[in-house]
């Protein structure tokens, strides 16, 4: 737990007066609920936010990101943009990584964290956290396609797939595709093995999360309590 005020002050952004000045003024959040009390106690990993803009906590980070096309899931890259660029200076400083990848032109759902434990598992096969994807295909979808997904795809290269569900969606040119891993173009290499090559790729959900439908492209925000304990918990 943690004083309220001290919490802003640590940012570097506001000395204690002006952070006392901040939350008495009604413009400090609490996990969405305004504090006017500067001697309030927080958790540290409680979302605290001013004028609606979350500020990093002394605990560990979780962002969602709406991962827009063209940016890469890196922390750096000196040819590319990468999708810490897309975030505040001060976020950019904690050392934050993605937990998990998606291609550069592959839109959606990206959990951004300085938690290393916490993101190995939610991305270890053995732990069975489904990612789902939005799916366009160049042809049309059908039910063997699902059918040799959900028994395991091995690709040209000999790359085993583990079983993935695929749902196709009114037309057979989209679809819901649910993995468990999240190997190199996973979802390309698998859609196009099987003569449909993906067209355009959008993560909706990882674990318990679900995109924001509120994030625009490039948005991002930091998940809030429930959210964080549903990943725990997952």
């Amino acid at each position: 737990m943690e004083r309220l005020d001290k919490r802003l002050a640590a940012t570097g952004r506001w000395s204690r007066t002006e952070a006392k000045a901040l939350i008495r003024g009604g413009r400090v959040t609490v996990d969405g609920t305004v504090c006017r009390a500067p001697e309030e106690k927080v958790p540290e990993s409680a979302p605290v936010a001013v004028d609606g803009v979350p500020i990093p906590g002394a605990g560990p980070v979780y962002l969602m990101l709406n991962k827009p096309a063209g940016v890469v899931s890196s922390t750096d890259d000196p040819r590319e943009a990468t999708v810490l660029s897309l975030l505040p200076e001060e976020y950019r400083r904690r050392g934050l990584f993605p937990a998990g990848r998606l291609d550069k032109d592959a839109e959606g759902l990206l959990l951004l964290t300085d938690d290393g434990p916490l993101a190995h598992r939610l991305l270890s096969p053995r732990y069975h956290v489904d990612k789902v994807y939005y799916v366009e295909v160049d042809g049309a979808l059908d039910d063997a396609d699902a059918a040799a997904l959900a028994e395991g795809l091995v690709l040209g290269d000999g790359t085993a797939c583990l079983p993935a569900r695929l749902e196709v969606l009114e037309g057979g040119r989209s679809a819901h595709i649910t993995l468990q891993e999240g190997k190199y173009h996973q979802v390309k290499r698998m859609l196009a093995s099987r003569g449909k090559p993906v067209v355009y790729l959008k993560r909706i959900a990882f674990g318990p999360l679900i995109l924001d439908p509120e994030l625009p492209k490039g948005g991002w925000r930091a998940l809030n309590l429930p959210e964080i304990e549903a990943l725990f918990r997952h």
